[in-house]
């Protein structure tokens, strides 16, 4: 999770935001799980670069559950700002809006105040970029579901998710990147891919 945030971190750095983090507003979302997760490491990351983050979550993780409980205590030792949307969230002023609700184990629809943050992240005026795969994009058929983020790029991990590959895709992942978070050759190879 580290080295996937970390990736995400710099991806949003160099392609969104020209190259340098400091002073920028940086808005991560973020969901319960790995994802979640990511997307509160990558703030971390930025907030370090001298970047403003605020991160608003679909709701708190568990403490006794999951790796983005762990991130999010990280988060707030930092003194970062971590809310919990509300109904139907505003989302303050951003240079970049960072979409880590949802990951790979989408198989419906979002709902509740997750699917309220994929559609204010819509609304935002700031550019996306998704981690991943976009929220309310099924990561394997490629199908949007309602709501599903509307990404200017999408920065997917280890490997491209075969959603991501097909065209009903095209309008929600924007431009994809596939960032190495050092899954070994020896793990590829035992599905049958030479990476």
């Amino acid at each position: 999770m580290e080295i996937a945030g970390r990736a995400v971190a710099v991806d949003a750095r160099d392609r969104m935001l020209g190259g340098d983090a400091a002073g920028k507003r940086v808005l991560v979302l973020c969901g319960t799980g790995g994802n979640g997760g990511d997307g509160l490491v990558a703030a971390r990351f930025m907030h370090a670069w001298g970047a403003h983050v605020a991160v608003v979550l679909s709701r708190r993780p568990e403490p006794a559950r999951g790796v983005a409980a762990h991130q999010l205590a990280i988060v707030e030792r930092l003194g970062l700002p971590a809310a919990v949307a509300d109904g139907a969230p505003i989302l303050p002023g951003a240079d970049l809006v960072v979409d880590a609700l949802l990951g790979f184990s989408l198989d419906g629809p979002p709902a509740g105040a997750t699917a309220a943050l994929i559609r204010a992240a819509n609304a935002h005026p700031a550019p996306t970029l998704a981690v991943d795969v976009p929220s309310g994009l099924h990561p394997t058929t490629g199908t949007p579901f309602d709501p599903c983020v509307r990404a200017d790029a999408t920065v997917t991990l280890a490997l491209p998710k075969m959603g991501l590959l097909r065209a009903a895709a095209r309008p929600f992942t924007g431009s994809v990147v596939v960032a190495d978070i050092g899954v070994p050759p020896a793990l590829y190879r035992r599905f049958g891919l030479d990476v």
